[in-house]
């Protein structure tokens, strides 16, 4: 099955029907997907502010760490099965979407950048636990983790915002200008009003 199938496949599920008819489902999943998202960049920018040293430098990291990032992935979990519901009710659309495509970029960028902390501040944890700040490597991860997270959340109202469920209205009849809405005049009635003198 290729790519353009399946997304095919996943719009004609009973699921995603049920979803993009219902009055309530789909609204209610933007919610709480809207609500997952803001907690997840509001504890990872806790995280990340930490690391900076500027908010919360005299709790150790990893105290920290372990208090909040249990919050960071179960919001994470919840923000990933709104967001795939909402995805199958109009996956074509959303697939070929400039900004949905960026989103996902950016979301596996936040990954390889929480790697890279792994790989390189955390072995050192132990150093700087207590210290104020990270080293340098940390507070780039931390820059770079916090610019990602906002990229996110733009891309995300952007593809609301390119993206409908709405049938595409036909074009107005070639005889309409743009007179004939300023005046009111009815699609396809003929225009009465006087020309106007120059």
């Amino acid at each position: 099955m290729d790519i353009a199938a399946f997304l095919k496949w996943l719009e004609a599920s009973g699921l995603a029907a049920r979803i993009r008819d219902s009055l309530f489902l789909f609204p209610l999943l933007e919610s709480i997907h809207v609500f997952g998202l803001a907690l997840v960049f509001g504890t990872i920018a806790i995280i990340d502010l930490r690391l900076l040293g500027i908010a919360s430098a005299e709790r150790p990291f990893e105290r920290m760490a372990s208090d909040i990032l249990k919050w960071t992935w179960a919001a994470f979990a919840l923000t990933a099965v709104t967001g795939a519901l909402m995805f199958t009710t109009n996956a074509t659309v959303y697939y070929h979407n400039f900004y949905f495509r960026t989103k996902m970029l950016l979301l596996v960028l936040t990954g390889i950048n929480m790697l890279v902390f792994e790989l390189t501040a955390h072995r050192t944890i132990r150093v700087w636990n207590e210290a104020p700040s990270a080293p340098r490597a940390g507070r780039a991860v931390a820059v770079l983790s916090l610019v990602m997270w906002i990229g996110v959340i733009f891309m995300g109202r952007l593809i609301g915002f390119t993206t409908s469920r709405a049938a595409v209205k036909p074009p107005p009849p070639a005889g309409v200008s743009f007179d004939d809405f300023l005046n009111g005049t009815p699609q396809g009635a003929p225009n009465n009003t006087p020309p106007r003198d120059k």
